[in-house]
């Protein structure tokens, strides 16, 4: 069954700023696409290397006002509708995501490509804050590559970034989902908690610069931890997968989760951009 997905995000900047990052063609091909052509009210499109079937464009524009836009989107064989709501609060703006025909089951499996809506679109909302709040932006996915990998850099101490990236606590905090982790080879890595009823392993670990995680079908996870000029640099790696297949669900959620470790770490009074939603409903938008 295919539910609607919403995602919901509070952007450090006016609407006004907000929608014209999300309808500027200049703005998407920092932030989103590759490529990018806008013509309000009648055009709407973007596509490249960094797109779900990218290879051409596929948006057509249903829906464009002050406060909403909303596009089809042809994905495997099927028009998938898009819409985002732009809500202002103050010098805030609330982003309302609405995807439909996202199927958890797809992104789990990897047999459809729309299984990638979830975090390819977390992925973009993370980099479109990065935007707004002056941010390097993280690696965008390259829907053409099986080479997963990426850098970033964080404003703080390689050992602060350790223990961020191996305590329990820590961790759940920024990726903004429990996880528990076992610091050591053998040790599990569980998403969703030691309860969840599933857990990865961690494979190698060198304290305080090195930490792979087996995920089994997904390949291994790798990040690395490097001193630069008083900051960290965190390489980040995902190999040992079917390359025929790659994980690229997993891959743009765990990239997008590396913006809230980097916020976490560089803001005094650090907030997660990300706010709770009511549980998805089935059908589509309309």
């Amino acid at each position: 069954m295919s539910d609607l997905l919403t995602v919901r995000a509070r952007l450090a900047a006016p609407a006004e700023a907000v929608r014209h990052a999300l309808t500027d063609p200049a703005e998407l091909r920092v932030w989103l696409a590759e490529h990018a052509e806008v013509e309000l009210p009648r055009r709407y499109a973007f596509w490249g290397r960094f797109t779900p079937e990218g290879d051409a464009p596929q948006q057509r524009l249903l829906h464009v006002d002050e406060h909403i836009l909303r596009f089809a989107w042809p994905l495997d064989g099927v028009e998938t509708t898009t819409e985002f709501e732009l809500t202002p609060e103050g010098e805030t703006t609330v982003l309302t995501l609405r995807q439909s025909h996202f199927d958890f089951a797809e992104a789990m499996s990897g047999s459809s490509i729309r299984g990638v809506l979830q975090t390819f679109w977390a992925l973009g909302i993370a980099n479109l804050a990065a935007r707004l709040e002056g941010r390097p932006l993280l690696p965008r996915t390259d829907f053409t590559s099986a080479d997963l990998r990426g850098e970033l850099t964080i404003a703080a101490s390689m050992d602060r970034v350790w223990q961020s990236l191996t305590d329990s606590e820590q961790a759940s905090a920024w990726f903004g989902y429990p996880i528990g982790i076992e610091p050591w080879v053998g040790g599990r890595y569980a998403m969703g908690g030691f309860e969840s009823g599933y857990a990865a392993k961690i494979v190698d670990l060198e304290p305080g610069r090195k930490l792979s995680v087996d995920w089994g079908p997904t390949g291994i996870s790798t990040w690395e931890l490097a001193e630069s000029a008083g900051k960290t640099k965190l390489t980040f790696v995902q190999s040992g997968f079917d390359e025929g297949n790659p994980p690229y669900a997993a891959w743009s959620g765990s990239v997008a989760g590396l913006a809230e470790l980097r916020r976490y770490h560089e803001m005094a009074d650090w907030q997660p951009i990300w706010l709770s939603v009511e549980m998805p409903t089935a059908d589509a938008t309309s």
